[in-house]
């Protein structure tokens, strides 16, 4: 019977198939390793479980050159960009590392830099917060030991450039996976960023009653609109990041043309406890903490909760309190 590249669909169809079965074996690997080394080490070592069976399942299956469940669920087969024959071991290897490694290695190494740079400011500002700490043999622990040596190689105005940028790659990757989902639809071919990065695509079994070209119409449709939508969303965040630009080059200018309030005749004037010094345009929170407006607002560009107790507002619903002294 004559072969024919894959439709969204089945591609579809297939991922959430494989996704079942890799929700089923991690669920059951945690279970199992919780049951023997206990709740406290299942916590320190959870992630590397779930890392582990995505990497079983796929060495099982892709990387042996075989099918996984859901692409023999719905009769596709992987090949090559020649579309003449299976995807070569290195290409397969290439996936899976791709696909399962890397993201986890991605979130590791971002999660602990914004740790480490959350945690040299919260030091300056006389902020402290516990947190969770690894187990000595993990990768986790490794990687906070690296980047609490590259953190500290970096100045202060470094670290606070940083932590924005951090919260930007953390966005771009998040727009990137749209993107890549909105292409998918119209094109019908690299439903994971991985497969495009190893050039691996299906074909499958035409039948003789088939309604391909439907299918991949609507398909580019929805395409369309995710577009349109990922372009409107751009487009707000970036009128977003303008509004902040002006709001802090407004106040910077406004502190700079009203000097009366930064000398206090109170011997006890009050502190911010992010800069440590005495409060200038005393703003409060939804919670009731007072701040700098420039503190605050700084803060809430990296973290949208209260410093002191850690509830989460949108940094719209900062009070600036006028005439307050």
């Amino acid at each position: 019977m004559p072969l024919a590249p894959a439709n969204q669909s089945q591609l579809i169809r297939s991922n959430q198939k494989d996704e079942y079965y890799q929700t089923f074996l991690r669920n059951n690997a945690n279970e199992a390793f919780q049951t023997l080394a206990g709740s406290k080490r299942w916590l320190d070592w959870r992630k590397e479980i779930e890392l582990l069976s995505d990497l079983v399942y796929y060495g099982l299956t892709t990387f042996s050159g075989y099918q996984t469940l859901g692409e023999e669920y719905v009769s596709i087969v992987q090949v090559d960009p020649t579309k003449r024959q299976i995807p070569s071991r290195a290409r397969r290897s290439l996936f899976v590392l791709c696909h399962a490694l890397l993201p986890y290695l991605l979130n590791k190494a971002v999660v602990c830099l914004e740790n480490e740079l959350e945690r040299g400011q919260e030091g300056q500002s006389g902020v402290s917060r516990r947190q969770a700490a690894p187990g000595p043999w993990s990768l986790e622990s490794w990687l906070r030991r690296w980047m609490r040596r590259a953190v500290g190689l970096l100045s202060e105005p470094q670290r606070r450039a940083c932590l924005p940028a951090v919260f930007v790659l953390q966005q771009s990757l998040t727009l990137l996976h749209r993107l890549h989902v909105a292409l998918f639809y119209i094109s019908g071919s690299f439903y994971h960023l991985s497969k495009r990065m190893a050039g691996i695509s299906y074909l499958r079994v035409m039948g003789p009653n088939s309604s391909d070209g439907t299918i991949r119409n609507s398909y580019r449709l929805l395409g369309a609109v995710s577009l349109l939508q990922l372009l409107i969303t751009v487009c707000l965040q970036l009128n977003n990041f303008r509004q902040r630009q002006r709001a802090r080059q407004e106040w910077k200018l406004h502190r700079n043309l009203s000097p009366q309030h930064t000398e206090s005749s109170s011997p006890r004037a009050a502190r911010c406890i992010l800069c440590l010094e005495e409060r200038r345009h005393s703003t409060s929170t939804p919670c009731g903490h007072l701040f700098c407006w420039e503190c605050i607002t700084e803060w809430c560009n990296t973290k949208a909760e209260c410093p002191l107790c850690r509830e989460k507002f949108q940094p719209h619903r900062l009070v600036y309190l006028r005439n307050y002294s």
